[in-house]
């Protein structure tokens, strides 16, 4: 028997690993679809991640060394084997209607945006040759913008999947690993489930700090925040947020949010109604630390949504 050959280990960095999609196309360079970007060019030195966007923010892109091509046409996605919609939620879904014209081969699309259900319906009439799979990564930051982008913003935040037929299993699973691979934790949920929870987890929240912060600085002035401690400023973080961002998550996911934004208005009054009743004050603060501690629960700060 001729001597076996055993394989030889070359020391050194060890290979890298193959791209899940080869061609990444990332439409719209913000906070999330910067971070992508940064992300894939470090997990994945060997695909192609395109752009598109404005000059000004491809200019940026280039000098972080996120993107491999730029343009502000939406030709360069056409051979994408991903195209990712990153722009806000409702140019999201007119991007939907003019991808047929630039891509005519097998593409699988997702978007990031906070809500799913008007993108995931429109998607639906996209042609065959396109599988689109509804996606929401849960990691955020109140600046918004590529300059702010993270190569690890996801790491170890969930990223929501909401697959709308059968025929998207493939493709499913190919986004889960490629979300896996940037460090979040996949998940799989139904469009309206995905609403009417983040109505309560993130977009209440968005406009109680906004609209928080607005009373408090209407009424107490520079001179009176000049005052304040950090309580106010953790409080009212999200206060920072672009109204541009937020106005098509709102506006699309408004029955939701005005259910829970409902049922706000009627604690506050209930308190209001009860700042002298020891009880109505009890209670509230006791649901309160309650869920705060079940939010806090094994892990040292909140995702950001």
């Amino acid at each position: 028997m001729p001597d076996r050959v055993l394989p030889v280990i070359q020391p050194g960095k060890a290979p890298d690993p193959p791209p899940i999609f080869e061609k990444v196309a990332i439409i719209g360079l913000g906070l999330i679809g910067g971070s992508i970007a940064l992300a894939c060019r470090q997990r994945w030195p060997a695909s192609l991640v395109i752009a598109v966007d404005d000059k000004s923010v491809l200019e940026k892109a280039m000098v972080l060394h996120a993107i491999d091509v730029a343009a502000d046409d939406l030709i360069v996605t056409s051979e994408a084997d991903l195209v990712i919609l990153a722009a806000p939620v409702l140019e999201n879904i007119a991007l939907l209607e003019k991808l047929p014209e630039q891509i005519d081969k097998p593409t699988v699309v997702t978007d990031v945006g906070s809500t799913k259900r008007r993108v995931v319906e429109a998607a639906r009439s996209l042609p065959a040759r396109f599988t689109f799979v509804g996606g929401h990564p849960l990691g955020g930051a109140a600046k918004h913008g590529i300059e702010f982008a993270r190569s690890d913003l996801f790491t170890g935040r969930p990223w929501i999947f909401t697959p709308d037929s059968d025929r998207a299993g493939a493709a499913l699973e190919q986004l889960m690993a490629f979300a896996s691979a940037l460090g979040s934790t996949p998940s799989v949920m139904t469009a309206v489930e995905h609403d009417r929870v983040l109505a309560s987890i993130s977009h209440l929240p968005q406009l109680v700090a906004s609209a928080l912060m607005h009373v408090v600085g209407e009424q107490a002035g520079v001179d009176g925040l000049r005052l304040s401690g950090r309580g106010l400023a953790d409080t009212t973080r999200l206060a920072s947020s672009s109204a541009a961002v937020w106005a098509d998550v709102l506006r699309t996911n408004a029955d939701f949010v005005g259910g829970v934004l409902d049922e706000f208005i009627e604690e506050l009054q209930a308190l209001r109604d009860g700042l002298d009743a020891r009880d109505t004050i009890d209670e509230v603060f006791v649901s309160a630390n309650q869920w705060r501690e079940r939010l806090m629960a094994g892990r040292d700060t909140p995702p950001e949504v």
